[in-house]
């Protein structure tokens, strides 16, 4: 039995949807425990390419349960075609349960979240506009709706009306933008909850019963380390916790469950949107690791940046979440480059000062220049190589030295898209406690 978390040990869109469909195949149960349809995780597996947003990965494999707990935010609508699409592919979806308690995007939430971004301006923060920040404020602000709210139809109109009242207001008198009709929105959802309603449950229970068990279960993140809102580089961040102890809150167990932790991190450096990037390429280099990458969103298609391995990040996530080990994913990207960049500290151009760990003041990383490292590249594909011995000695040395530098084994490397694409290094999922091992392990020599 084990109990896994996979977290992203970046920006996001680390690869983790490939990982956890890969570790999958040992679990019994798939919780997806925050964030909403921004998220998008790609798995491909004999060919066929699914995208999915807020399903969790393992529903492709068919003994695996999988569950969206109550950290999570749910566009109705697009939860249901992300169901439709699972089924007309053939895909069993009735092992899927769904938490009573998690907020409902409405209308007026990807309303808000749009004419906002637009009146930030040069400030946008680069949201999905699908409506996920508002949806969380309001559930911050006790104003919000969970699914189980839309199967008490007078109770939800009487609350939908009075919300509703005040949201018009915001939209018709500060962006002006048209009101809501009452009644469209609420047969709308009323709907929605009845086509969900088989699906929903007490998914804290139904995770917590898994455990005692003995099954293993494995929490899946959306998003990355730094977009959490309390850990990431605010006001640049996503509005939830995708850190390990976001699993906890956001599925409803307690923490003395988790066994491990598994982090995600591609052998580059990605983000999407606003924000700090320290180790951004703008050149031609950075567009060349977009083109071989394929690196635009699966959400909303727009191109990812690019930059070199950035081991202070790696530092900050390897802490934060307590890392036990590394998943590296799409160390094939880097397969025709010369040379290639690890960025082990960053200098600040006002004092001079080295910093080894990342700074949670935005004032002071605006000032950070990264330091790099150079390693030789190895110019050779790494496709097919399904053992670590296999990998050419340059690809081996730069894993290495990631591993060295953040002192987190690495578990895991994908070669490509492809589930097949994968060399397993050690057991990610029952392998030592990187805390008992004392800063050793399959891949840390």
């Amino acid at each position: 039995m084990a109990n896994v978390i996979v977290v992203g040990a970046q920006w996001g869109d680390e690869g983790k949807g490939k990982v956890t469909d890969l570790l999958s195949e040992k679990a019994h149960m798939v919780v997806r425990y925050q964030g909403g349809a921004n998220a998008g995780h790609t798995v491909i597996v004999g060919g066929e390419t699914y995208k999915l947003h807020l399903v969790p990965s393992g529903i492709l494999y068919p003994n695996v349960a999988c569950v969206v707990g109550a950290g999570t935010v749910i566009d109705p609508a697009k939860l249901l075609g992300e169901i439709a699409m699972l089924q007309q592919r053939g895909i069993d979806v009735s092992r899927l349960r769904i938490a009573l308690g998690a907020h409902v995007t409405m209308p007026y939430h990807r309303l808000l979240d749009k004419a906002e971004e637009l009146r930030r301006g040069g400030n946008a923060i680069g949201t999905t506009g699908l409506g996920i920040g508002p949806t969380y404020t309001d559930k911050a602000n006790r104003s919000g709706f969970r699914l189980g709210d839309l199967l008490d139809g007078p109770s939800f109109k009487t609350r939908l009306a009075e919300i509703l009242e005040l949201k018009n207001l915001i939209l018709t008198r500060i962006y002006d933008v048209p009101a809501l009709d009452l009644e469209a929105v609420y047969a709308e959802y009323v709907a929605y909850g009845e086509q969900l309603k088989p699906y929903l449950d007490n998914t804290a229970l139904v995770v917590h019963e898994a455990i005692a068990r003995r099954a293993n279960v494995l929490f899946e993140g959306a998003q990355g380390t730094l977009l959490d809102i309390d850990q990431g580089t605010y006001p640049f961040v996503t509005s939830s916790h995708p850190v390990a102890g976001g699993a906890c809150v956001g599925s409803g167990i307690g923490p003395t469950a988790i066994d491990r932790v598994i982090g995600v991190a591609k052998a580059y450096t990605t983000r999407v949107g606003g924000g700090p990037f320290p180790t951004e390429l703008t050149d031609a280099l950075g567009e060349e690791l977009r083109r071989v990458g394929a690196e635009f969103g699966t959400t909303t298609g727009r191109a990812r940046r690019c930059g070199w391995f950035d081991a202070v990040v790696g530092r900050l996530a390897a802490r934060v979440n307590g890392l036990d080990c590394l998943a590296i994913t799409k160390l094939d990207v880097l397969d025709a480059l010369p040379e290639l960049k690890i960025c082990t500290s960053y200098k600040r151009r006002d004092t001079g000062e080295v910093l080894t760990e990342f700074p949670m003041d935005a004032a002071v990383l605006e000032q950070c220049e990264p330091q790099y490292e150079t390693v030789p590249g190895w110019q050779a594909s790494t496709a097919e190589c399904r053992r670590f011995e296999e990998l050419p000695a340059n690809a081996q040395a730069y894993l290495k030295r990631i591993a060295r530098i953040l002192q987190v084994p690495i578990s895991i490397i994908a070669v490509g898209p492809g589930r097949e694409q994968t060399i397993v290094v050690e057991d990610p999922i029952h392998g030592p406690k990187r805390a008992l091992v004392g800063g050793t392990g399959a891949l840390l020599l």
